[in-house]
């Protein structure tokens, strides 16, 4: 028998004075099974730094046409495709020639490591941001998860301040590219 999704609801009040963006969004997010609890909250981390009315969440794991999450409009462009982990050259390179930017969220132990082996042949894609969250940040957030979680966000001047109960955590990325 195969083993089946777990299903995580979140409500979100989200105020991006960077971006001028305000929404309270009510998200579904559907955790693999070979989905670990770090990159769904990651994922999860992602759509809000990037929230946007047609932001959604791809079939990533499941399906490698696919992004974790992307932003296509009306005409079926891709404006923006975003992917977690440490991923190889040949998969960037996809999204790099079919979005008109593309985000890679890194997180792990290993991330300089890989990093090291990849940065000069990654440098070279104009479209792609590279951005990694801290292994104690991470940590962080899987404290957080639960089957229903109801977060406020604010972002300002590139900070995330994510509050859940009583709770407050700040979420900041650091750029590698």
């Amino acid at each position: 028998m195969a083993l089946k999704a777990t299903i995580y609801k979140a409500n979100i009040e989200l105020a991006d004075m960077d971006r001028n963006y305000y929404d309270s969004l009510q998200l579904t997010l559907a955790q693999h099974p070979s989905e670990t609890p770090q990159r769904l909250m990651v994922r999860l981390m992602a759509f809000i730094l990037n929230a946007h009315q047609d932001l959604r969440f791809g079939k990533g794991l499941s399906d490698e046409s696919e992004a974790a999450l992307w932003q296509v409009n009306y005409s079926d462009e891709i404006n923006l495709w975003i992917e977690l982990g440490q991923l190889d050259e040949k998969r960037l390179k996809k999204a790099c020639n079919q979005a008109k930017a593309v985000k890679l969220y890194c997180y792990g132990t290993s991330v300089k490591t890989w990093w090291s082996q990849v940065e000069q042949n990654l440098n070279k894609f104009e479209r792609l941001t590279i951005e990694q969250f801290e292994p104690s940040t991470c940590e962080a957030l899987v404290k957080l998860l639960s089957r229903n979680m109801d977060f406020q966000c604010s972002i300002q001047d590139g900070q995330l301040w994510l509050t859940s109960g009583e709770e407050t955590l700040l979420v900041e990325t650091i750029k590698l590219k």
